[in-house]
């Protein structure tokens, strides 16, 4: 499973929290690219509740990984 930035956009809309299947279908019908579908699906399938993006890719990076100082704009 790789995932990039891009990638993992597609899955930003998506409607958490959400099982595999469910985000695998959004990720279809919403036009995503190939590579999003087949890493969805290398996912381990217990019947777990997907509660966002950091449950599929741990490493997502967030604002605070940015170094970027919103009270100087």
């Amino acid at each position: 499973m790789f995932w990039t930035l891009e990638l993992a956009s597609h899955l930003e809309d998506a409607p958490w929290p959400a099982t595999k299947d469910e985000i695998i279908d959004y990720a279809i019908r919403s036009g995503a690219p190939l590579e999003v579908v087949e890493n969805l699906q290398e996912l381990d399938d217990e019947g777990e509740i997907y509660e966002g993006i950091e449950d599929i890719w741990p490493d997502y990076p967030t604002q605070e990984d940015f170094f970027f100082n919103e009270d100087e704009y």
